[in-house]
C-alpha cells in the first residue's frame, strides 16, 4: 500500500496548482465554464489525457496521477467538464472482461485521441439507452456538464448486448435542456436522444468502472475540503472578536481540529483507493465503497462547518463559502448518497 505521493506526483500537483492559481482563481469560478482555460489546461498540462494510453496521445498514467489532478481542480472549484471528461476516459480505458474482449475500434481510437489532445470534452452517463441499428434513443435525466461537453458516452443495448456508444451532443436527434442545479460552478442537463446517430465503441466493463468513478470523485472531494479548511484556518488567524482572534477560542479550535482530523482520514482513504485501482484490483471494490461512504459526507461536513465558522459573512452571496458548500453537497450525491455506498461496503465485508 502506498499513501505518500511520489516525487513525480508532487511535481504534478505543484504544476496544476500553479496553473489554476494563475488562470482560474476562485473568484473566476462564479463566471462558469471558460473554454479557453480548459483548452490551456489540456494543451499545456495534458490533464484530460492523463489516463489515456500513450498510443492514443495520452500520458498512460494511472488513477493515482488523475487523483492528484482532480484534487487540485476540486480545490479551485474549477468549472466546466473536466470531471465529466475524466469519467468518460475512465469508462473508455477500463478493460472489459476477457470473454467480452473485442479489438479497439476506430471510433474508440478517435475519441480517446480527441480527449487526450484536449479537442473533445466528453461526459459519461450510465443510464442505458437503446440502439436500433440507426441510432440511439432514451432519456437521460441528469448529465454532468451536459451543456458544455461535445460528446456523450453512454451504454447502449444492441442486439449483441450492451456496448458503449458515443453521441455528438450538437448533432441531430439530441435535445439538451439546462437544469437549475445547486452547484453554480458546474451544471447538468437533461438529454433526450431520439434516434441520434452514434458510434459504437467497445463493450462496457461490468466491473471496475463504477469503483474508479468513486475514487475519482473522492479525489475531487478531498481537494474541496482541503481548500475549505485552509480558508477558514487563515480567517481564524485574522478575525478579531471581543478583542481576541477567533482562532484562540476553545470552541473554534476544537471545531478546526475535528475538521483537520476528517481531512487526514479522507486523504488516507483516497490515496489507498487510488493505489488499489492501479496496483491491487482485488482490493478496489471495498476501497472505492469506503471512499464514497466516508469522503463524500466528510467533505460536506467540513464545508458546512467552514461556512458556519465565518459567522454572518459566510451567509452572504458575495462570500465564497457557499460555493464550497454547494459543490460539496452536489458531489456528495453525484454517484448516489453515502448510504448506498455504506450498504455496498457492508455487503462486500459480509456484515
Amino acid at each position: 500500500m502506498k499513501l505518500v505521493l511520489s516525487q513525480e506526483q508532487r511535481e504534478l500537483r505543484e504544476a496544476v496548482r500553479a496553473f489554476l492559481n494563475a488562470t482560474s482563481p476562485l473568484p473566476k469560478a462564479r463566471e462558469g465554464y471558460d473554454p479557453q482555460v480548459y483548452a490551456r489546461l489540456n494543451g499545456e498540462l495534458g490533464l484530460s489525457g492523463l489516463i489515456v494510453p500513450e498510443e492514443y496521445g495520452g500520458a498512460g498514467a494511472g488513477l493515482s496521477e488523475l487523483a492528484v489532478a482532480l484534487e487540485e481542480t476540486g480545490a479551485a472549484l474549477l468549472p466546466g467538464p473536466f470531471l465529466a471528461t475524466a469519467f468518460a476516459a475512465i469508462a473508455l480505458t477500463t478493460p472489459a472482461p476477457v470473454s467480452a474482449a473485442v479489438p479497439v475500434s476506430v471510433s474508440d481510437k478517435e475519441l480517446m485521441t480527441g480527449i487526450a489532445e484536449g479537442r473533445v470534452a466528453a461526459t459519461l452517463d450510465r443510464t442505458e439507452v437503446t440502439h436500433d441499428g440507426t441510432g440511439v434513443s432514451g432519456r437521460l435525466a441528469q448529465v454532468l456538464s451536459g451543456m458544455d461537453a461535445d460528446v456523450l458516452v453512454v451504454p447502449a443495448r444492441t442486439g449483441d448486448g450492451v456496448r458503449l456508444a458515443a453521441v455528438e451532443l450538437s448533432g441531430p436527434g439530441v435535445t439538451r435542456t439546462a437544469l437549475e442545479t445547486l452547484d453554480l460552478t458546474r451544471g447538468q442537463a437533461e438529454v433526450v436522444l431520439d434516434h441520434a446517430p452514434a458510434r459504437l465503441l467497445g463493450p462496457l466493463s461490468e466491473t471496475g468502472v463504477g469503483e474508479r468513478l468513486c475514487v475519482a470523485l473522492a479525489a475531487e472531494q478531498l481537494g474541496v475540503m482541503r481548500a475549505a479548511l485552509d480558508a477558514i484556518v487563515a480567517y481564524a488567524k485574522i478575525r478579531v472578536a471581543f478583542g481576541r482572534y477567533i482562532g484562540s477560542y476553545q470552541g473554534v479550535k476544537h471545531k478546526l481540529a475535528d475538521m483537520h482530523g476528517k481531512l487526514e482520514q479522507a486523504e488516507s482513504i483516497v490515496r489507498y483507493a487510488a493505489w488499489a485501482a492501479d496496483e491491487s484490483p482485488a482490493e478496489l471494490p471495498e476501497a472505492a465503497a469506503l471512499a464514497q461512504a466516508y469522503v463524500g459526507r466528510a467533505c460536506f461536513e467540513v464545508c458546512r462547518d467552514h461556512l458556519l465558522l465565518y459567522g454572518g459573512i459566510g451567509y452572504t452571496w458575495e462570500h465564497d463559502a457557499h460555493l464550497f458548500y454547494k459543490r460539496a453537497k452536489a458531489d456528495e450525491v453525484l454517484l448516489g448518497p453515502p448510504r448506498i455506498h455504506r450498504a455496498r461496503l457492508a455487503r462486500l465485508l459480509e456484515l
